[in-house]
């Protein structure tokens, strides 16, 4: 969003439009992968049909700690605007962007920026909390699986979110966690995800970018769900819903910005795109234009509880009305409200109180209902 650049734009002098540009993609998995990267390419592809006066260069499989040659090969090509797709890109694109202040550098899920650095994030907390609510209708076990990439707040506030949608209609449901300290590692995903059937899990969700916890979870008849992309192709019977992510949405509105020359390389300090349901850079779905796979309608519809605000209601209803509140620009409603207290007992939330977006880009505490390991726990 552009709002408050239109004051800094006085202060750093006029700006000029450009014809066309030249913008590198650089992604830390294969695009063959399913979800993370595929997604990443899926939104590169239909900004480049919105916007047909780009000109795109992909790099696929970078390591994190390896980004810096392969930025300064996008800038020898003549890239002019340079997309970094992981969180672990931070560092190498911070330094690069020091080196070439004259390119536009966009990070996706940083929290760091600089003049020529932005950063951005299609954001998933208010999906995985719809997510919950359904597995804490599915489970019978009450213990629903998570397998995890790598513990940073991105992550964390996900499996909070998760964990609290589960709690919210099942107050004996508990999220078990397994740690890969991988984005892309198909064969931990499956051992942990074996891992977590032996412990009683019966219901899964993951960040880890291949369908692979999905499919072992099949293996069983367990439901999961889709992440980033739309993986129902995998497992028709099982995949109950998910996160899916339109990439497109933030990379058609900052490159409009830079083609009109509203964001330049000397007024990118203070844009970060957090951008959710309200922002239509997300959806919550098995796939798009599915939001619960038809196979567990009936289930869900004949979960009821009493809930404190809408009254009697079936969880199939609670996730469209939460969907409906959460999708306004200023959402009506919001996971992260509290009373909340962390599995520790500690307040973080006072009755009424509403986390604030920094407050989620650093979260570190874990839910009340989150088990295992928790890394940098507070």
């Amino acid at each position: 969003m552009r709002r408050w650049l239109v004051i800094l734009l006085l202060f750093t002098g006029f700006a000029f439009a450009q014809d066309s540009l030249k913008v590198g993609f650089i992604y830390v998995g294969p695009i063959g992968d399913a979800g993370w990267t595929y997604a990443h390419d899926l939104g590169r592809l239909a900004t480049m049909a919105a916007l047909p006066s780009i000109e795109t260069v992909i790099v696929e499989s970078v390591a994190e700690a390896d980004i810096e040659p392969f930025i300064d090969q996008l800038v020898a090509d003549g890239v002019q605007v340079i997309f970094a797709t992981s969180f672990g890109y931070g560092d190498g694109v911070l330094a690069a962007a020091a080196r070439y202040p004259d390119i536009i550098f966009a990070h996706a899920t940083g929290i760091q920026r600089a003049p020529n650095v932005m950063t951005y994030i299609a954001d998933f907390y208010q999906v995985y909390y719809l997510n919950g609510l359904i597995a804490g209708a599915l489970t019978e076990s009450n213990e629903l699986g998570y397998v995890a990439a790598f513990p940073i707040p991105e992550v964390k506030r996900h499996i909070n979110a998760f964990a609290l949608g589960a709690r919210e209609v099942n107050p004996e449901a508990i999220v078990e966690v397994r740690w890969l300290f991988s984005w892309f590692d198909p064969a931990g995903a499956k051992e942990a995800t074996e891992a977590l059937i032996a412990e009683g899990a019966d219901v899964f969700a993951f960040t880890e970018d291949t369908p692979t916890v999905i499919q072992t979870a099949a293996e069983r008849g367990f439901p999961s769900y889709s992440h980033y992309a739309s993986m129902y192709e995998f497992s028709p019977d099982t995949v109950v819903s998910g996160q899916i992510v339109n990439w497109e949405a933030i990379y058609i509105d900052f490159l409009q910005g830079v083609l009109d020359g509203t964001y330049t390389n000397e007024n990118l300090s203070d844009l970060d795109y957090f951008w959710r349901l309200g922002e239509d850079s997300v959806s919550a779905g098995a796939a798009p234009g599915m939001v619960i796979n038809p196979v567990y309608e009936d289930q869900l519809r004949a979960a009821v509880l009493d809930h404190p605000e809408f009254g009697e209601i079936s969880v199939y209803d609670l996730v469209f009305a939460r969907i409906e509140q959460m999708s306004m620009t200023e959402p009506a409603y919001e996971p992260f409200t509290g009373p909340l207290s962390d599995r520790k007992g500690n307040v973080v939330y006072e009755e009424g109180q509403v986390a604030t977006i920094p407050e989620l880009l650093g979260l570190q505490w874990a839910a009340a209902n989150v088990v295992g390991p928790w890394p940098e726990e507070p």
